[in-house]
């Protein structure tokens, strides 16, 4: 089965160690994880933050006065999913080293999670609809050469 099309664009802020994160960041690789979990085309814009930044746009777009580690933008999802992932760089690779994952496959699932959250799945209003999302997560992960990241 072919992958439906995606124009990616991929941005790097700067902050402390960003080096390694664009290392694991290769485009390619970013497309295919991203890719593996679309329906439809897709035009997904990431960008990779610092904590600053990260705090900054979870507390204008949620009222939340902390960075977290991925922020899902979705403007349309047919007939081709429009939306801008915002991957705080520092809380991945701290949770990456707090659940024993590598750096690369945190980043992995916060990009499958947030292509899933773009295409409508939520896993914030119901227990049903976060075990819809999660077990859709560990089947694609898997597909992908991922342990199940839960």
């Amino acid at each position: 089965m072919r992958a439906p099309a995606l124009d990616l664009e991929l941005q790097f802020s700067q902050f402390p160690g960003i080096a390694s994160h664009r290392a694991v960041l290769r485009r390619p690789a970013v497309a295919r994880w991203i890719a593996h979990a679309l329906a439809a085309p897709a035009e997904i814009t990431v960008r990779v933050v610092g904590e600053d930044e990260g705090r900054a746009l979870n507390r204008q777009y949620r009222g939340k006065d902390y960075a977290t580690n991925v922020l899902t933008f979705d403007y349309a999802q047919q007939p081709v999913v429009m939306a801008d992932l915002v991957l705080c760089g520092p809380v991945i690779e701290r949770e990456a080293r707090e659940q024993g994952k590598t750096l690369r496959a945190h980043y992995a699932h916060m990009l499958v999670h947030g292509a899933l959250h773009a295409q409508g799945y939520d896993h914030e209003s119901d227990e049903a609809d976060a075990l819809e999302m999660e077990t859709l997560e560990i089947l694609l992960l898997s597909a992908l050469g991922f342990a199940n990241p839960y």
